[in-house]
């Protein structure tokens, strides 16, 4: 898989970038990306659940109480709008116990709309994940592939084998941008007196009219 990173907060081996000196309140503040999400439009695919459940604050990533399920097959689709321009770095992705937690997620870019139909185009980047109970893995996106994202697109094709994908949280990092307003722009021009405005020769302005 392309895209395949992944970093852990504290101390691990076998390539990956690690940092045991963050703290929670800097992984807080880094992962408030869903405050700059337009929750009541995000949706998921395959799944009745209420999908902007998973979006929330990084000290309530355990909470088990709302989660995303998925209906039919362990497919899952998330379309995420934002409220304006982001520039993603870093997503956290908490799954359901044991087999249930998703095994694989790919990233579209600016797709509003998508569906199923349109997964088997190439992802903007794809990840081979771990089970994360506790959100320890952060997996880093290619910064340069995800500047201005207006619209992100997650699916999560398969778990680890259960018959259903289970989700409790998706935290996302980076910089966000707000959208600019479009303003009407009113031009004030200069009235410029016109020849046809004055009548030659009245000679009204040069009267000397008795003062009553």
């Amino acid at each position: 898989m392309s895209g395949h990173g992944h970093s852990h907060d504290g101390g691990c081996g076998g390539g990956h970038d690690c940092d045991s000196h963050v703290t929670e309140d800097q992984l807080a503040a880094a992962y408030s990306l869903y405050t700059k999400i337009n929750l009541d439009a995000v949706q998921c695919l395959n799944s009745d659940s209420p999908a902007k459940s998973v979006f929330k604050p990084w000290e309530q990533r355990l909470d088990k109480e709302e989660y995303v399920e998925s209906d039919a097959d362990p497919e899952l689709l998330f379309r995420i709008p934002f409220t304006g321009s982001v520039k993603l770095k870093g997503i956290i992705v908490i799954g359901g116990e044991g087999q249930s937690h998703p095994d694989k997620m790919r990233l579209f870019k600016n797709v509003p709309e998508m569906t199923f139909d349109e997964v088997g185009r190439k992802a903007d980047q794809e990840f081979e994940l771990s089970p994360d109970p506790e959100g320890n893995i952060q997996y880093s996106v290619i910064a340069a592939r995800f500047n201005s994202v207006n619209t992100l697109s997650i699916h999560f094709p398969s778990n680890f084998g259960d018959d259903n994908t289970k989700i409790y949280y998706i935290g996302l990092k980076g910089d966000f941008q707000q959208a600019q307003r479009q303003e009407v722009v009113i031009a004030t021009y200069e009235a410029r007196p016109m020849p046809g405005d004055h009548k030659a020769g009245s000679g009204l302005e040069n009267l000397n009219l008795p003062i009553s």
